[in-house]
């Protein structure tokens, strides 16, 4: 059976002609995965979706070892197609060094918006044994509001401990994004 029947057209096409190629037009919206983790060590502050926690350990890493916002940062810029954090922020480069993670998520930002996008949500879950995230989560998610410039209940925030999986000196973000087409959402409010 020819690859134009199993596509359910007619045979006669060539198949080139039944499938839409996917630089025909750009999409309205696009989806964003990001994840990342951390050790803890001790002696430096443990920040969390951009808000600094009580807590005895903080997490090591190359700049503020924010997990959250370098989680969201390569969401959005795996939303666009763009390099990840790793490759704009070099850790070999020590100009990067103990900077905020805000400076990387407002770059993930530039190229979101160069884009043509828009976050219409984001959804992230964080996996640690320490410290709980419920009494700090309306803080992050504040910050996260600001920062992102999203309604607050359009950012799912959730924790789970590592039970058992042997990760209970670090912690690790898992980010969804969803972005849409900044024009189709401009001509919606005008209705």
């Amino acid at each position: 059976m020819s690859s134009a029947r199993l596509e359910g057209g007619d045979a006669r096409l060539p198949p080139s002609t039944l499938m839409p190629r996917t630089n025909d037009a750009q999409p309205t919206i696009r989806i964003g995965y990001g994840w990342d983790s951390h050790e803890f060590q001790a002696g430096i502050p443990l920040k969390i979706g951009g808000v600094t926690l009580p807590h005895g350990k903080g997490l090591g890493g190359h700049s503020d070892g924010d997990v959250l916002l370098h989680a969201i940062t390569d969401a959005l810029l795996g939303a666009v197609a763009a390099p990840d954090i790793g490759s704009l922020f070099p850790p070999s480069d020590s100009k990067w060094k103990g900077v905020n993670s805000a400076v990387f998520l407002e770059e993930a930002l530039k190229r979101v918006r160069a884009a043509g996008y828009s976050i219409a949500n984001l959804d992230s879950t964080l996996i640690l044994a320490a410290p709980k995230i419920g009494p700090h989560a309306a803080a992050i998610r504040s910050h996260l509001s600001e920062v992102l410039g999203l309604a607050p209940d359009r950012i799912g925030l959730k924790a789970k401990t590592p039970e058992g999986m042997g990760t209970d000196n670090a912690a690790i973000a898992h980010v969804v994004v969803l972005l849409q087409e900044r024009k189709r959402q401009s001509a919606r409010k005008g209705k």
